[in-house]
């Protein structure tokens, strides 16, 4: 088994994931409708969705889930734009605001999405001397 160090990793990884997103399309998004790595928006209860986005309901309370998806889409696309990253999970590393990006994954996770998106197992960690 590879074992590689967890910014080899992640660097793999997003670089698989920068197939998926576009302008208009989060990680976020993405991997709720795909079923990738976190699931994304998906992942979510509707009052969990509601609570982590709720500055956005501010507009209208009582805008049902599809709604704030799409808003909570273009929040996530805009923090991308701020940090200068490439996908949500990057930006949402340095806010923490809607979760916590990379650093709410362990290495046997990473491990697990690396496998996920490429098929191949891996083991995350120090390289071996």
């Amino acid at each position: 088994m590879v074992t590689m160090n967890r910014s080899e990793a992640l660097a793999a990884i997003r670089k698989r994931l920068l197939d998926f997103v576009d302008e208009d399309h989060s990680m976020c998004q993405i991997a709720g409708e795909r079923g990738l790595i976190c699931h994304g928006f998906s992942r979510l209860s509707e009052e969990q969705l509601r609570r982590r986005y709720s500055w956005l309901l501010k507009i209208n309370p009582a805008m049902r889930r599809a709604e704030l998806e799409h808003l909570a889409n273009k929040w996530e696309l805009a923090r991308q734009v701020v940090q200068h990253v490439p996908i949500s999970c990057d930006a949402q590393a340095f806010e923490k605001d809607t979760c916590q990006g990379w650093d709410g994954f362990d290495d046997e996770t990473i491990a697990r999405f690396y496998k996920e998106l490429f098929g191949d197992e891996i083991s995350v960690g120090p390289r071996p001397s």
